[in-house]
């Protein structure tokens, strides 16, 4: 198939995640969180955003399923900047840092890491239900499996 641009530069190519890339980094992340015993909901969204795959395991909190969604979700759509590193770039300026924050969606503690092949973003993993350490941990297991 070739791609006939009728004006350079109006349209885009990117890679991004597939759903059986997602079912890995979902997997990843339950052997990860059962290793642990630490029952999380797991959320593996593409680059725009969109989710992929989802899992609750057995035990996880209810409301943390929105959550892990949150996360994956702010990562794809901050352009790869995991939720860990977020506080540390609002801190210094109070009217951002109370502002952004009542974003719809926009979560700013551990969990939400960018799924990368090659250097390159192709979506994200967010979980919740454990610590944010626990959480950040598993999902760098999901998002690191992903090849």
């Amino acid at each position: 198939m070739t791609l006939t641009l009728g004006v350079a530069g109006s349209v885009r190519l990117q890679q991004t995640l597939t759903y059986a890339g997602a079912r890995v980094a979902v997997d990843a992340a339950t052997a990860c969180a059962q290793a642990m015993a630490v029952p999380v909901n797991i959320a593996v969204v593409d680059l725009a955003g969109g989710l992929l795959a989802f899992a609750r395991l057995d035990g996880a909190p209810l409301l943390s399923g929105s959550i892990a969604q949150d996360k994956a979700y702010t990562v794809a759509a901050f352009n790869g900047v995991p939720t860990h590193a977020w506080f540390a770039l609002i801190e210094a300026e109070p009217a951002l840092r109370e502002g952004i924050v009542h974003r719809d969606r926009l979560v700013i503690f551990g969990g939400g890491v960018p799924v990368t092949v090659d250097g390159t973003l192709v979506g994200a993993v967010g979980v919740s239900g454990g610590t944010a350490e626990q959480d950040r941990e598993i999902a760098d297991a999901g998002a690191g499996a992903v090849r």
